[in-house]
């Protein structure tokens, strides 16, 4: 009975501090506020029974990663982000009405490919938490999106490091 709750509380603090990410001026808060979000996500991998996932987003996200982009924050010197012209209303609520036209087209898409996942429990929980069963997945039948995603971080660490050098040259 107390898991349905934590878990509400918990996605709460994420929502909360997500935008509180966005819409901080400066990117110390911003970085601290995603620190926030990265630990509430763990809970939520807590509440439900994935343990090691929930850890595992400790000590990498919350820990090593955010360590690194405060590191980089404050060696940059970044100050408050600049402030933006006003937003037309109509063009925000033209991008929020896209967004979910588009989510909707791509899980009906998805519904109608048979491509969304079932929910049954063919095995427990226990059982599908651990560390082997997870490097079996990622490995085995994940291995390609698992290198794609590393690529993509390796191009866009290359770009991160080539507009910071433009700043400075």
């Amino acid at each position: 009975m107390l898991a349905p709750v934590l878990f509400f509380l918990f996605a709460a603090v994420a929502i909360a501090a997500s935008i509180g990410t966005l819409l901080a001026r400066n990117p110390v808060n911003s970085a601290l506020s995603l620190i926030v979000n990265l630990l509430a996500v763990a809970s939520l991998y807590l509440t439900l029974n994935a343990a090691f996932i929930g850890i595992v987003q400790v000590l990498v996200y919350a820990g090593a990663i955010m360590v690194l982009f405060l590191f980089v924050i404050m060696l940059l010197n970044l100050e408050a982000t600049p402030v933006l012209e006003a937003i037309d209303k109509r063009i925000l609520a033209g991008y929020a009405g896209g967004t979910l036209l588009l989510g909707a087209i791509t899980y009906l898409l998805a519904r109608g490919l048979g491509a969304l996942p079932t929910f049954e429990i063919a095995e427990s929980a226990a059982a599908t938490g651990t560390p082997r069963a997870l490097a079996l997945n990622l490995f085995t039948t994940y291995a390609l999106p698992f290198e794609l995603i590393g690529l993509l971080l390796l191009v866009a660490t290359i770009g991160a490091v080539m507009i910071a050098k433009k700043r400075f040259v």
